[in-house]
């Protein structure tokens, strides 16, 4: 599942570069401290993924990624 999941949420991002932790958390029906371990693993596959910190923040797929 986790595999999967981590597909999804890159396919989000190619989608569109930025999203709150709270949407992506919503539109893969998981929770945010999910989509924070989810990030974690695809940072550590070499994806570089950018924390924005701040109420209007989320996270971005950094360029030459994706």
């Amino acid at each position: 599942m986790t595999a999967e999941r981590l597909l999804r949420l890159l396919s989000l991002f190619t989608v569109r570069r930025s999203w709150g932790g709270d949407e992506l958390a919503q539109r893969l029906g998981v929770t945010p401290r999910t989509i924070r371990r989810d990030v974690e693993r695809l940072r550590d596959l070499g994806y570089q993924v950018r924390a924005v910190p701040g109420p209007y923040g989320g996270y971005e797929l950094g360029a030459g990624t994706g």
